[in-house]
């Protein structure tokens, strides 16, 4: 059966003349005349049977159901220019592939290693798309997760990366004359806001006295907590692995122990098996799990 969708031009002309609230400057946008916009949306409102504009004298405003399909239409065209551009900039000869990931594990674990991927394949094209939460892998559009492990990843295949373990880390400046000795509880602490608790289970299982383990500024990503360490803001308690290169480099400095309880495992997320899985996916599987595993 013949699907009831409007034109694509009457859609455009009816989002224009709603967003602006006139049809005059919804054809200059679309390179139209008035007129044809008001023919335009006419056609659309006696095939929705629905009055979409009211006319008042020279004036048009949206009416009440106008107004709740502006909305819609507006998101619907949204989402079919961005799907339309991404077809567009797949490559000619060759294959991509979707991967959803933590933000700070995709800046500062990931994606500096993401050249080594694309050096053996060239072909092959990785998106990239932050995701916090876990989510339903089937259906969403995307190849892969790189994610913590989680229940909710319930028949999913999952394949151990890294595990986080936390370290305090803080600007050598913040150390008066260099001294690793300093207590912990001198200094400023800086909290990751979705783990309060971390600076209290971390001086139980070192064995360290904190006055009061809560005191100190709240940042959403470990990300912000790293760059507010490297601004001397106080001390963080972040994964080791996402500052490797600072540590070496000098700019970031960890005299105290790293906390022995490991609180996350990093995995990679598939759908089905590897060697079920389509060969891009597999190219990109094999080579993250090396990459994990040196």
């Amino acid at each position: 059966m013949r699907r009831k969708i409007p034109s694509n031009s009457a859609l455009m002309a009816f989002e224009a003349a709603a967003r602006h609230g006139s049809f005059a400057r919804a054809a200059e946008e679309l390179a139209l005349t008035e007129g044809a916009i008001s023919r335009q949306i006419g056609r659309l409102e006696a095939f929705l049977n629905v009055t979409l504009f009211e006319r008042v004298g020279n004036r048009v405003r949206l009416a009440p159901n106008g107004t709740r399909y502006a909305v819609q239409v507006r998101e619907s065209l949204d989402r079919l220019e961005r799907d339309s551009l991404y077809l567009m900039g797949q490559p000619i000869e060759g294959a991509s592939i979707d991967i959803a990931a933590i933000p700070t594990f995709a800046t500062r674990w990931f994606i500096p290693r993401l050249k080594r991927f694309k050096d053996q394949h060239p072909n092959i094209t990785v998106h990239i798309a932050e995701r916090m939460e876990p989510f339903l892998l089937a259906g969403s559009g995307f190849d892969a997760a790189i994610h913590f492990e989680h229940p909710a990843w319930a028949g999913m295949h999952l394949h151990h990366l890294r595990e986080e373990v936390l370290v305090p880390v803080c600007s050598p400046v913040l150390l008066a004359d260099g001294d690793a000795n300093v207590s912990l509880d001198e200094l400023p602490r800086l909290h990751r806001r979705q783990n309060p608790d971390a600076w209290q289970l971390y001086a139980q299982e070192v064995g360290i006295e904190l006055t009061n383990s809560a005191v100190g500024a709240r940042y959403d990503l470990h990300a912000m907590l790293i760059e507010a360490a490297l601004a001397g803001l106080g001390v963080a308690l972040v994964p080791r692995l996402y500052v490797e290169t600072e540590l070496e480099e000098g700019r970031l400095v960890a005299p105290w122990p790293d906390g022995k309880a490991i609180t996350k495992n990093f995995c990679l997320v598939l759908p089905e098996p590897i060697e079920l899985s389509g060969a891009p996916v597999q190219a990109f599987a094999k080579w993250i799990l090396e990459e994990a595993r040196s």
